[in-house]
């Protein structure tokens, strides 16, 4: 017997098997159907729609077997997949070198065997659309034909499968909106109310007190309109950052160093504070959503800057890759947070409800911007924090493989 190999994109095709989100699903009329039709119309016993998994070849609809998965390396399908050919052919399974001591031949009577690859639209060969009988025989053009015109037929089920996680995927995005739509309204009409009415307010002492000179008063007056209105000003900007993530996230993809990048934020979070920020000392090439990145890391460093008490503050980036992503970390020496607050840390308007090392309260849409891109991008983030030691934030952001 010779074992089935992997195909050179072989991380890439599995990736494509996953996002259909087809393994391990119970029977379903329509692929059944396909099965049923192809072994009338082929006159065999067997017929199976499969999926290569990782050790596995999983069976989506198994006319003629009662089990749904057998191991890969003995499949057929597996040979199937690394062919050129349209179509995969074994007459007799016992005069084939790769198959004559195989269990499938020898336990379970698999003499001939014909099969289709269920090849998607970028071109990965996900499984097949295949037939058994236990007796050597052949097929006719027709037969060949309808089997290359079925498997077509169960990649378009697949296809509209996808089709509508991705529709149920930005209906839940539209619902999500509204619902934070709904409580921007009601975080207006309580949080806006008071600088607006500082500034309404400031504004008619000054022009009732002060026309021509600024008294003393004025003066102060003036810096209160103006810590008011800045704190407006960083209200809005944050929603409207808010708000264009989802723009951010559509960024395409390129290629820089790690370096690079935190040296581009770190430019943008100077300060006159005493501020260290490490990273790896084997730099690391990164291909993903510049933009994005920049964005995250970004919110990421300015906080640990703000929320920080110590005379100098120390961040500590880390970043590795993986076959299928780049796992990062940033930690702080700063003043951390308690438990209770790690599980709502990155939703909108969630605060710590703590003033920053400037005396300013945040506005809880920093952290939960970054928590949506990054889940918009196929990431996750998380927080880990001691109070008063400092808070570390591990985010993932996956390598575009479709």
């Amino acid at each position: 017997m010779i074992p089935s190999t992997f195909p050179l994109n072989e991380i890439q095709r599995q990736v494509a098997v996953e996002k259909y989100k087809l393994l391990d699903t119970l029977p379903e009329e329509s692929y059944d159907s396909i099965t049923k039709l192809m072994a009338f119309i082929c006159g065999t016993p067997i017929s199976l729609i499969t999926l290569l998994d990782k050790d596995r070849n999983f069976l989506k609809s198994h006319y003629g077997v009662p089990f749904a998965e057998s191991p890969r390396d003995i499949s057929f399908c597996g040979h199937a997949i690394n062919s050129d050919q349209p179509l995969t052919i074994v007459e007799d399974s016992r005069k084939d070198e790769r198959f004559f001591d195989n269990p499938l031949v020898t336990e379970h009577n698999a003499i001939f065997y014909a099969g289709a690859p269920l090849i998607d639209s970028k071109g990965y060969k996900l499984g097949t659309l295949c037939v058994f009988d236990s007796k050597p025989r052949t097929l006719s053009e027709d037969q060949k034909e309808a089997l290359l015109a079925l498997s077509k037929q169960v990649i378009s089920l697949f296809e509209q499968r996808y089709q509508n996680f991705k529709l149920e995927a930005t209906q839940q995005t539209l619902k999500s909106r509204n619902e934070n739509l709904k409580k921007f309204a009601a975080i207006v009409s309580h949080d806006l109310k008071s600088p607006l009415a500082n500034i309404v307010l400031l504004t008619e002492l000054l022009q009732s007190e002060n026309k021509n000179n600024f008294s003393k008063d004025s003066i102060e007056y003036l810096d209160i309109l103006k810590e008011s209105s800045l704190s407006l000003s960083e209200y809005i900007e944050g929603l409207l950052d808010f708000y264009r993530s989802d723009d951010i996230a559509k960024q395409k993809n390129s290629r820089f160093l790690l370096s690079e990048i935190v040296y581009e934020v770190k430019k943008m979070c100077s300060h006159k504070d005493a501020i260290e920020i490490t990273i790896p000392e084997n730099d690391l090439v990164i291909s993903t959503n510049k933009p994005a990145l920049t964005q995250i890391l970004i919110n990421l460093i300015t906080n640990a800057i703000k929320y920080n008490n110590k005379e100098e503050v120390i961040i500590i980036i880390d970043a590795k890759e993986t076959d299928r992503a780049y796992d990062f970390s940033i930690s702080d020496n700063g003043i951390g947070m308690k438990p209770e607050f790690l599980n709502g840390i990155f939703d909108l308007f969630e605060t710590l409800g703590v003033k920053d090392r400037y005396g300013n309260l945040g506005t809880g849409i920093g952290l939960a911007t970054i928590k949506k891109i990054i889940t918009t991008l196929g990431g996750d983030i998380s927080v880990s924090s001691i109070l008063d030691k400092g808070s570390t934030f591990k985010f993932q952001l996956p390598k575009s493989l479709i």
